[in-house]
Protein backbone atom coordinates (compact mmCIF):
# COMPACT_ATOMS: atom_id res chain seq x y z
CA UNK A 1 0.00 0.00 0.00
CA UNK A 2 1.01 3.55 -0.69
CA UNK A 3 2.64 5.73 2.11
CA UNK A 4 -0.24 7.86 1.73
CA UNK A 5 -2.81 5.36 1.77
CA UNK A 6 -1.01 3.55 5.13
CA UNK A 7 -1.17 7.44 6.34
CA UNK A 8 -4.44 7.52 5.80
CA UNK A 9 -5.30 4.96 7.88
CA UNK A 10 -3.45 6.34 10.18
CA UNK A 11 -5.08 8.58 10.42
CA UNK A 12 -8.74 7.01 10.50
CA UNK A 13 -7.49 4.78 13.31
CA UNK A 14 -6.53 7.98 15.61
CA UNK A 15 -10.15 9.65 14.63
CA UNK A 16 -11.44 6.51 16.15
CA UNK A 17 -9.73 6.24 19.53
CA UNK A 18 -10.89 10.10 19.79
CA UNK A 19 -14.13 10.02 19.22
CA UNK A 20 -14.24 6.41 21.63
CA UNK A 21 -11.98 8.16 24.32
CA UNK A 22 -13.92 11.27 24.29
CA UNK A 23 -17.69 9.68 24.36
CA UNK A 24 -15.88 7.26 27.26
CA UNK A 25 -14.82 9.71 29.36
CA UNK A 26 -17.82 12.48 28.99
CA UNK A 27 -20.20 9.41 29.77
CA UNK A 28 -17.85 9.37 32.96
CA UNK A 29 -18.28 12.94 34.07
CA UNK A 30 -21.57 14.50 31.79
CA UNK A 31 -22.90 13.51 28.53
CA UNK A 32 -23.00 17.42 27.35
CA UNK A 33 -19.18 17.75 27.41
CA UNK A 34 -19.26 15.34 24.28
CA UNK A 35 -16.79 17.27 21.41
CA UNK A 36 -18.91 15.75 18.29
CA UNK A 37 -22.70 16.27 20.07
CA UNK A 38 -21.28 20.11 21.61
CA UNK A 39 -19.79 20.54 17.56
CA UNK A 40 -22.87 19.13 16.36
CA UNK A 41 -24.92 21.68 18.55
CA UNK A 42 -22.65 24.58 17.19
CA UNK A 43 -23.98 24.03 13.59
CA UNK A 44 -27.13 23.64 14.49
CA UNK A 45 -26.60 27.10 15.86
CA UNK A 46 -25.14 28.74 13.17
CA UNK A 47 -27.10 27.00 10.13
CA UNK A 48 -29.27 29.43 8.34
CA UNK A 49 -32.86 28.94 8.52
CA UNK A 50 -33.33 28.22 4.82
CA UNK A 51 -30.63 25.19 5.12
CA UNK A 52 -32.61 24.39 8.56
CA UNK A 53 -36.27 24.14 6.72
CA UNK A 54 -34.45 22.02 3.91
CA UNK A 55 -33.12 19.36 6.08
CA UNK A 56 -36.35 18.75 7.97
CA UNK A 57 -38.16 18.69 5.45
CA UNK A 58 -36.10 15.83 3.58
CA UNK A 59 -35.37 13.87 7.39
CA UNK A 60 -38.10 14.75 9.78
CA UNK A 61 -37.12 13.73 13.06
CA UNK A 62 -34.30 11.82 11.79
CA UNK A 63 -32.41 15.61 11.37
CA UNK A 64 -30.24 15.38 14.16
CA UNK A 65 -28.91 11.32 13.27
CA UNK A 66 -28.35 12.90 9.21
CA UNK A 67 -25.93 16.17 11.20
CA UNK A 68 -24.47 13.13 13.35
CA UNK A 69 -23.81 11.06 10.40
CA UNK A 70 -22.59 14.07 8.19
CA UNK A 71 -20.16 15.28 11.05
CA UNK A 72 -18.65 11.77 11.44
CA UNK A 73 -17.82 11.91 7.73
CA UNK A 74 -16.43 15.37 7.67
CA UNK A 75 -13.73 14.12 10.54
CA UNK A 76 -13.43 11.01 8.54
CA UNK A 77 -11.95 12.86 6.16
CA UNK A 78 -9.96 15.44 7.94
CA UNK A 79 -8.41 12.57 9.75
CA UNK A 80 -7.68 10.73 6.18
CA UNK A 81 -5.84 14.27 5.91
CA UNK A 82 -3.96 14.56 8.86
CA UNK A 83 -2.66 11.18 8.34
CA UNK A 84 -1.56 11.66 5.30
CA UNK A 85 0.18 15.27 6.22
CA UNK A 86 1.87 13.39 9.07
CA UNK A 87 3.41 11.06 6.93
CA UNK A 88 4.68 13.19 4.68
CA UNK A 89 6.19 15.96 6.96
CA UNK A 90 5.35 15.76 10.44
CA UNK A 91 4.50 17.17 13.11
CA UNK A 92 1.96 18.50 10.29
CA UNK A 93 -0.71 16.31 10.86
CA UNK A 94 -0.98 16.33 14.95
CA UNK A 95 -0.90 20.37 14.43
CA UNK A 96 -3.90 19.76 12.30
CA UNK A 97 -5.36 17.57 15.17
CA UNK A 98 -4.49 20.05 17.70
CA UNK A 99 -6.26 22.74 15.41
CA UNK A 100 -9.66 20.66 15.46
CA UNK A 101 -9.79 19.99 18.87
CA UNK A 102 -9.17 23.25 19.65
CA UNK A 103 -12.25 24.05 17.78
CA UNK A 104 -14.49 21.57 19.30
CA UNK A 105 -12.91 23.03 22.89
CA UNK A 106 -14.57 26.14 21.77
CA UNK A 107 -18.08 24.21 20.75
CA UNK A 108 -18.02 22.81 24.19
CA UNK A 109 -17.28 25.92 26.39
CA UNK A 110 -19.75 27.70 24.25
CA UNK A 111 -22.76 25.54 25.09
CA UNK A 112 -25.41 26.30 27.27
CA UNK A 113 -24.17 25.41 31.08
CA UNK A 114 -20.97 24.38 30.21
CA UNK A 115 -17.87 24.38 32.79
CA UNK A 116 -14.36 24.25 32.56
CA UNK A 117 -14.47 20.49 33.62
CA UNK A 118 -16.10 19.55 30.27
CA UNK A 119 -13.14 20.54 27.94
CA UNK A 120 -11.40 17.05 29.72
CA UNK A 121 -13.04 14.67 27.11
CA UNK A 122 -11.53 17.19 24.49
CA UNK A 123 -8.46 16.82 26.11
CA UNK A 124 -8.36 12.97 25.87
CA UNK A 125 -9.37 13.18 22.38
CA UNK A 126 -6.22 15.40 21.45
CA UNK A 127 -4.21 13.21 23.13
CA UNK A 128 -5.28 9.82 22.44
CA UNK A 129 -5.05 10.73 18.58
CA UNK A 130 -1.93 13.06 18.44
CA UNK A 131 -0.59 9.77 20.23
CA UNK A 132 -1.97 7.46 18.43
CA UNK A 133 -0.76 9.01 15.26
CA UNK A 134 2.52 9.63 15.82
CA UNK A 135 2.98 6.37 16.57
CA UNK A 136 1.26 4.61 13.41
CA UNK A 137 2.96 7.15 11.37
CA UNK A 138 6.26 6.68 12.68
CA UNK A 139 7.93 3.53 11.16
CA UNK A 140 6.69 5.41 7.50
CA UNK A 141 9.21 7.89 8.26
CA UNK A 142 12.23 5.67 8.77
CA UNK A 143 14.56 4.06 6.41
CA UNK A 144 13.39 0.33 5.46
CA UNK A 145 10.23 1.42 6.55
CA UNK A 146 8.62 -0.55 3.78
CA UNK A 147 9.07 -3.51 4.62
CA UNK A 148 7.37 -5.47 7.76
CA UNK A 149 6.83 -2.10 9.66
CA UNK A 150 4.48 -1.46 7.20
CA UNK A 151 2.25 -4.46 7.60
CA UNK A 152 2.91 -3.95 11.29
CA UNK A 153 1.20 -0.73 10.78
CA UNK A 154 -1.82 -1.69 9.09
CA UNK A 155 -2.22 -4.57 12.18
CA UNK A 156 -1.71 -1.70 14.53
CA UNK A 157 -3.77 0.88 12.74
CA UNK A 158 -6.86 -1.93 13.31
CA UNK A 159 -6.26 -2.41 16.73
CA UNK A 160 -6.30 1.30 17.98
CA UNK A 161 -9.57 1.76 15.61
CA UNK A 162 -11.40 -1.40 17.08
CA UNK A 163 -10.43 -0.09 20.83
CA UNK A 164 -12.01 3.52 19.71
CA UNK A 165 -14.62 1.16 18.62
CA UNK A 166 -15.33 -0.55 21.51
CA UNK A 167 -14.96 2.42 23.68
CA UNK A 168 -17.59 4.32 21.93
CA UNK A 169 -20.01 1.61 22.86
CA UNK A 170 -18.77 1.24 26.01
CA UNK A 171 -19.66 5.18 26.34
CA UNK A 172 -23.17 4.77 24.12
CA UNK A 173 -24.09 1.63 26.69
CA UNK A 174 -23.43 3.66 29.80
CA UNK A 175 -25.46 6.76 28.44
CA UNK A 176 -28.44 4.79 27.44
CA UNK A 177 -29.81 4.91 31.09
CA UNK A 178 -29.07 8.48 31.83
CA UNK A 179 -30.86 9.46 28.35
CA UNK A 180 -33.80 8.06 29.49
CA UNK A 181 -33.89 9.53 33.27
CA UNK A 182 -35.15 6.11 34.26
CA UNK A 183 -34.41 6.51 37.63
CA UNK A 184 -35.64 9.67 38.45
CA UNK A 185 -38.55 9.39 36.30
CA UNK A 186 -39.41 6.16 38.07
CA UNK A 187 -39.23 8.27 41.43
CA UNK A 188 -42.13 10.58 40.10
CA UNK A 189 -45.62 9.94 41.09
CA UNK A 190 -48.26 13.10 39.25
CA UNK A 191 -50.04 14.37 41.62
CA UNK A 192 -54.01 14.54 41.01
CA UNK A 193 -55.09 16.88 38.82
CA UNK A 194 -57.55 19.33 40.04
CA UNK A 195 -59.20 19.56 36.40
CA UNK A 196 -58.77 16.28 34.54
CA UNK A 197 -60.11 15.93 31.41
CA UNK A 198 -62.82 13.78 31.61
CA UNK A 199 -63.94 10.76 29.28
CA UNK A 200 -64.44 11.74 25.11
CA UNK A 201 -67.28 12.71 24.08
CA UNK A 202 -69.47 10.65 21.42
CA UNK A 203 -68.04 10.77 17.88
CA UNK A 204 -64.66 12.56 18.96
CA UNK A 205 -62.66 9.78 16.84
CA UNK A 206 -63.93 8.67 13.67
CA UNK A 207 -63.79 5.11 12.76
CA UNK A 208 -61.24 5.05 9.55
CA UNK A 209 -57.98 2.64 9.53
CA UNK A 210 -55.10 4.42 9.40
CA UNK A 211 -56.47 8.07 10.51
CA UNK A 212 -54.41 9.59 12.71
CA UNK A 213 -55.73 8.95 16.31
CA UNK A 214 -57.27 12.01 17.97
CA UNK A 215 -54.18 11.97 21.00
CA UNK A 216 -50.91 10.91 19.61
CA UNK A 217 -49.07 8.23 21.58
CA UNK A 218 -45.84 9.33 23.01
CA UNK A 219 -43.96 6.76 21.09
CA UNK A 220 -45.20 8.17 17.86
CA UNK A 221 -44.95 11.96 18.84
CA UNK A 222 -42.70 14.16 16.61
CA UNK A 223 -39.31 15.68 18.45
CA UNK A 224 -38.06 19.03 16.72
CA UNK A 225 -35.31 20.85 18.85
CA UNK A 226 -32.19 21.92 18.77
CA UNK A 227 -30.50 19.15 21.36
CA UNK A 228 -28.46 16.49 19.87
CA UNK A 229 -29.23 14.87 23.42
CA UNK A 230 -31.43 15.85 26.10
CA UNK A 231 -30.20 17.37 28.71
CA UNK A 232 -29.60 15.54 31.90
CA UNK A 233 -31.84 17.18 34.72
CA UNK A 234 -32.04 16.20 38.37
CA UNK A 235 -35.42 16.79 39.41
CA UNK A 236 -34.09 17.02 42.97
CA UNK A 237 -31.79 20.05 41.54
CA UNK A 238 -33.69 21.65 38.93
CA UNK A 239 -35.01 24.93 39.51
CA UNK A 240 -37.46 27.49 37.58
CA UNK A 241 -36.52 30.96 38.01
CA UNK A 242 -39.32 33.95 37.11
CA UNK A 243 -37.56 36.94 36.84
CA UNK A 244 -37.22 39.93 34.64
CA UNK A 245 -39.80 42.75 34.49
CA UNK A 246 -41.69 41.41 38.01
CA UNK A 247 -42.29 42.91 41.25
CA UNK A 248 -41.49 39.58 42.77
CA UNK A 249 -38.82 37.20 41.76
CA UNK A 250 -39.30 33.43 41.93
CA UNK A 251 -37.01 30.32 42.19
CA UNK A 252 -39.98 27.19 42.26
CA UNK A 253 -38.16 23.87 42.82
CA UNK A 254 -39.72 21.21 41.15
CA UNK A 255 -41.53 19.57 44.56
CA UNK A 256 -43.14 23.20 44.96
CA UNK A 257 -44.34 23.66 41.33
CA UNK A 258 -45.64 19.79 41.13
CA UNK A 259 -47.29 20.71 44.37
CA UNK A 260 -49.49 23.40 42.71
CA UNK A 261 -52.94 22.40 41.71
CA UNK A 262 -52.35 21.17 38.02
CA UNK A 263 -54.65 20.82 35.26
CA UNK A 264 -55.23 18.28 31.50
CA UNK A 265 -55.85 19.75 28.80
CA UNK A 266 -56.33 18.44 25.19
CA UNK A 267 -53.83 20.30 22.89
CA UNK A 268 -52.24 20.12 19.89
CA UNK A 269 -48.91 21.16 19.18
CA UNK A 270 -47.31 21.74 16.01
CA UNK A 271 -43.32 22.64 14.58
CA UNK A 272 -43.17 26.07 12.67
CA UNK A 273 -41.24 23.75 10.24
CA UNK A 274 -44.58 21.61 9.31
CA UNK A 275 -44.80 21.73 5.42
CA UNK A 276 -48.29 21.69 4.50
CA UNK A 277 -49.30 18.24 4.78
CA UNK A 278 -46.05 17.41 7.17
CA UNK A 279 -46.36 15.13 9.84
CA UNK A 280 -44.61 17.53 12.86
CA UNK A 281 -47.99 18.10 14.43
CA UNK A 282 -49.12 16.34 17.44
CA UNK A 283 -52.12 16.27 20.47
CA UNK A 284 -51.50 14.74 24.13
CA UNK A 285 -52.94 14.94 26.77
CA UNK A 286 -50.73 17.56 28.54
CA UNK A 287 -51.06 18.00 32.58
CA UNK A 288 -49.30 20.82 33.62
CA UNK A 289 -49.11 23.63 36.26
CA UNK A 290 -51.15 26.97 34.76
CA UNK A 291 -48.41 29.34 33.55
CA UNK A 292 -51.04 32.45 34.61
CA UNK A 293 -50.69 31.30 38.18
CA UNK A 294 -47.04 31.07 38.21
CA UNK A 295 -47.00 34.71 36.46
CA UNK A 296 -49.45 35.66 39.05
CA UNK A 297 -47.36 35.04 42.11
CA UNK A 298 -44.22 36.69 40.19
CA UNK A 299 -47.00 39.93 39.35
CA UNK A 300 -45.61 41.63 36.02
CA UNK A 301 -45.08 44.93 35.95
CA UNK A 302 -47.34 47.15 33.46
CA UNK A 303 -45.31 47.76 30.24
CA UNK A 304 -44.25 44.17 30.08
CA UNK A 305 -45.87 42.13 27.17
CA UNK A 306 -43.69 39.25 26.63
CA UNK A 307 -41.85 36.52 28.48
CA UNK A 308 -38.80 35.34 27.13
CA UNK A 309 -38.32 31.30 28.25
CA UNK A 310 -35.04 29.54 27.97
CA UNK A 311 -34.60 25.59 28.46
CA UNK A 312 -31.55 24.52 29.21
CA UNK A 313 -29.98 23.20 25.37
CA UNK A 314 -29.85 26.51 24.98
CA UNK A 315 -33.17 26.99 23.24
CA UNK A 316 -35.55 29.82 24.25
CA UNK A 317 -38.95 31.61 23.01
CA UNK A 318 -40.82 35.01 22.76
CA UNK A 319 -44.60 34.42 23.38
CA UNK A 320 -47.03 37.00 24.34
CA UNK A 321 -47.49 37.55 27.82
CA UNK A 322 -51.21 38.04 26.74
CA UNK A 323 -51.12 34.66 25.83
CA UNK A 324 -49.69 33.23 29.01
CA UNK A 325 -52.10 35.35 31.45
CA UNK A 326 -55.01 34.78 29.83
CA UNK A 327 -57.70 32.67 31.16
CA UNK A 328 -59.47 31.18 28.67
CA UNK A 329 -56.43 29.57 27.42
CA UNK A 330 -54.57 25.86 28.81
CA UNK A 331 -51.13 27.60 28.80
CA UNK A 332 -49.21 25.22 31.16
CA UNK A 333 -46.03 24.10 32.69
CA UNK A 334 -46.65 20.58 31.32
CA UNK A 335 -44.93 17.82 33.70
CA UNK A 336 -47.14 15.12 32.45
CA UNK A 337 -47.97 13.63 28.89
CA UNK A 338 -50.65 11.21 28.40
CA UNK A 339 -51.07 10.18 31.75
CA UNK A 340 -47.43 9.51 32.36
CA UNK A 341 -44.33 11.76 33.74
CA UNK A 342 -43.30 14.14 30.68
CA UNK A 343 -41.05 11.71 28.62
CA UNK A 344 -36.84 13.40 28.83
CA UNK A 345 -37.29 13.13 25.37
CA UNK A 346 -39.88 15.68 25.23
CA UNK A 347 -38.67 18.35 27.52
CA UNK A 348 -38.71 16.76 31.30
CA UNK A 349 -38.78 17.84 33.90
CA UNK A 350 -40.58 20.42 32.55
CA UNK A 351 -41.60 22.35 29.45
CA UNK A 352 -44.16 24.88 27.94
CA UNK A 353 -47.35 24.45 26.19
CA UNK A 354 -49.15 27.10 24.71
CA UNK A 355 -52.57 26.07 22.73
CA UNK A 356 -52.39 28.27 19.11
CA UNK A 357 -48.62 29.07 18.71
CA UNK A 358 -46.06 27.09 16.59
CA UNK A 359 -43.55 25.62 19.31
CA UNK A 360 -40.64 27.99 18.36
CA UNK A 361 -42.25 30.84 20.47
CA UNK A 362 -44.50 28.40 22.44
CA UNK A 363 -43.45 25.13 23.34
CA UNK A 364 -39.83 24.90 25.34
CA UNK A 365 -38.46 22.26 26.61
CA UNK A 366 -36.09 21.57 29.64
CA UNK A 367 -37.16 24.82 30.69
CA UNK A 368 -35.04 26.47 33.39
CA UNK A 369 -35.73 29.95 33.16
CA UNK A 370 -39.54 32.84 32.57
CA UNK A 371 -38.38 35.80 32.17
CA UNK A 372 -40.93 38.80 32.21
CA UNK A 373 -39.84 41.56 29.63
CA UNK A 374 -40.73 43.44 26.52
CA UNK A 375 -40.90 42.26 22.38
CA UNK A 376 -38.97 45.85 21.79
CA UNK A 377 -36.10 44.40 24.75
CA UNK A 378 -35.37 40.77 24.42
CA UNK A 379 -35.28 37.95 20.96
CA UNK A 380 -35.62 34.69 20.74
CA UNK A 381 -33.50 31.48 19.75
CA UNK A 382 -35.14 31.70 16.07
CA UNK A 383 -36.30 35.50 16.08
CA UNK A 384 -32.97 36.24 15.72
CA UNK A 385 -32.12 33.62 12.74
CA UNK A 386 -35.17 35.64 10.84
CA UNK A 387 -38.45 34.24 11.92
CA UNK A 388 -41.56 36.08 13.27
CA UNK A 389 -41.43 37.28 16.91
CA UNK A 390 -45.33 36.29 17.49
CA UNK A 391 -46.47 33.35 15.21
CA UNK A 392 -49.90 32.23 15.63
CA UNK A 393 -50.60 28.38 14.00
CA UNK A 394 -52.42 29.19 10.76
CA UNK A 395 -55.37 27.33 9.72
CA UNK A 396 -54.83 23.91 8.65
CA UNK A 397 -55.68 20.49 7.35
CA UNK A 398 -54.38 17.00 6.04
CA UNK A 399 -55.16 14.43 4.02
CA UNK A 400 -53.92 10.92 5.79
CA UNK A 401 -55.79 8.38 3.82
CA UNK A 402 -55.61 7.15 0.95
CA UNK A 403 -52.28 8.06 0.23
CA UNK A 404 -52.18 5.29 -2.45
CA UNK A 405 -53.82 3.15 -5.30
CA UNK A 406 -57.06 2.50 -4.40
CA UNK A 407 -59.83 0.66 -6.63
CA UNK A 408 -62.65 2.49 -8.30
CA UNK A 409 -65.63 2.46 -6.32
CA UNK A 410 -66.82 4.50 -2.96
CA UNK A 411 -63.77 5.43 -0.84
CA UNK A 412 -63.48 7.11 2.27
CA UNK A 413 -61.08 10.09 1.76
CA UNK A 414 -60.09 11.12 5.57
CA UNK A 415 -57.77 13.31 7.55
CA UNK A 416 -57.31 15.71 10.75
CA UNK A 417 -58.13 19.89 10.69
CA UNK A 418 -56.80 22.60 13.37
CA UNK A 419 -57.65 25.92 13.98
CA UNK A 420 -56.33 26.25 17.33
CA UNK A 421 -58.07 28.20 19.85
CA UNK A 422 -60.94 29.05 17.75
CA UNK A 423 -61.81 25.80 16.71
CA UNK A 424 -62.50 23.98 13.39
CA UNK A 425 -66.20 25.11 11.61
CA UNK A 426 -65.98 23.06 8.46
CA UNK A 427 -63.75 21.24 6.43
CA UNK A 428 -64.30 20.65 2.57
CA UNK A 429 -62.93 18.33 0.05
CA UNK A 430 -62.18 18.96 -3.83
CA UNK A 431 -62.00 16.40 -6.62
CA UNK A 432 -60.09 17.28 -9.29
CA UNK A 433 -61.55 21.37 -10.29
CA UNK A 434 -64.80 20.19 -9.19
CA UNK A 435 -66.68 21.75 -6.42
CA UNK A 436 -65.97 21.91 -2.83
CA UNK A 437 -68.16 19.78 -0.84
CA UNK A 438 -68.74 19.64 2.84
CA UNK A 439 -66.77 16.48 4.63
CA UNK A 440 -68.35 15.32 8.01
CA UNK A 441 -66.76 16.43 10.97
CA UNK A 442 -66.04 14.35 13.84
CA UNK A 443 -67.57 15.84 17.58
CA UNK A 444 -65.18 19.05 18.60
CA UNK A 445 -63.31 18.15 21.90
CA UNK A 446 -62.07 22.01 23.00
CA UNK A 447 -61.06 24.35 19.87
CA UNK A 448 -57.66 23.60 21.02
CA UNK A 449 -57.63 20.18 19.72
CA UNK A 450 -57.52 19.13 15.91
CA UNK A 451 -60.45 17.48 14.33
CA UNK A 452 -60.90 14.55 12.69
CA UNK A 453 -63.02 14.34 9.24
CA UNK A 454 -63.97 11.90 6.62
CA UNK A 455 -65.62 11.81 3.13
CA UNK A 456 -66.99 9.26 1.19
CA UNK A 457 -66.24 9.75 -2.27
CA UNK A 458 -66.99 7.70 -5.50
CA UNK A 459 -63.84 7.29 -7.09
CA UNK A 460 -63.84 6.71 -10.86
CA UNK A 461 -60.91 5.41 -13.31
CA UNK A 462 -58.32 7.22 -13.90
CA UNK A 463 -55.45 9.86 -11.83
CA UNK A 464 -57.46 12.24 -9.74
CA UNK A 465 -56.02 15.52 -7.70
CA UNK A 466 -58.02 15.27 -4.15
CA UNK A 467 -57.17 18.48 -1.92
CA UNK A 468 -58.71 20.01 1.20
CA UNK A 469 -59.33 22.91 2.87
CA UNK A 470 -60.42 23.84 6.44
CA UNK A 471 -62.75 27.19 7.71
CA UNK A 472 -62.28 28.01 11.61
CA UNK A 473 -65.67 29.42 13.69
CA UNK A 474 -64.47 33.40 12.43
CA UNK A 475 -65.48 32.32 9.19
CA UNK A 476 -61.54 32.69 7.88
CA UNK A 477 -61.06 29.98 4.99
CA UNK A 478 -57.78 28.26 5.14
CA UNK A 479 -55.40 30.29 2.29
CA UNK A 480 -54.44 28.34 -0.56
CA UNK A 481 -51.60 30.84 -1.59
CA UNK A 482 -48.34 28.49 -1.21
CA UNK A 483 -45.40 29.56 1.27
CA UNK A 484 -42.80 28.02 2.64
CA UNK A 485 -42.29 27.73 7.12
CA UNK A 486 -40.63 30.67 7.26
CA UNK A 487 -40.91 33.32 8.96
CA UNK A 488 -44.48 31.99 10.43
CA UNK A 489 -45.69 29.19 9.12
CA UNK A 490 -46.44 27.33 5.81
CA UNK A 491 -49.60 27.82 4.14
CA UNK A 492 -51.40 26.07 1.22
CA UNK A 493 -53.90 23.55 0.28
CA UNK A 494 -52.82 19.59 0.91
CA UNK A 495 -52.97 17.86 -2.07
CA UNK A 496 -52.41 14.24 -2.84
CA UNK A 497 -52.68 12.57 -6.08
CA UNK A 498 -54.86 9.34 -6.20
CA UNK A 499 -54.45 6.43 -9.18
CA UNK A 500 -57.62 4.37 -9.76
CA UNK A 501 -56.79 1.50 -11.92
Amino acid sequence: MHRDGIGALAGLAAAAVAVGASELVAALLRPSASPLLSVASLVIDLTPPGVKDAVIGLFGTGDKAFLVVVLLVVLAAAAAGAGVLEARRAPAGRLLTVALAVGAAVAVVTRTGASPLDVVPTLVAALGAVVVLGRLTRPLREPGGAGPSRRALLLGAGVWAGLGIVAAAGAEAMQAPARRAAAAIARIRLPRPVSPVGPLPAGAQLDVPDLAPLITPTPDFYRIDIALSPPQLDPATWALQVTGEVERPLTLTYAELAGMPTRESRTTIMCVSNEVGGDLIGSAVWQGIPIRDVLELARPRAGADMVLSSGADGFSASTPLSALTDPGREALLAIGMNGEVLPELHGFPVRMIVPGLYGFVSATKWLTRLEVTRFDAATAYWTTRGYSAKAPIKVGSRIDVPDRAISAGVVTVAGVAWAQHTGIARVQLQVDDGPWRDCELSTEVTPDLWRQWRFRWTATTGTHQVRVRATDRHGLVQTARMQGVAPDGATGLHTVTLHVP
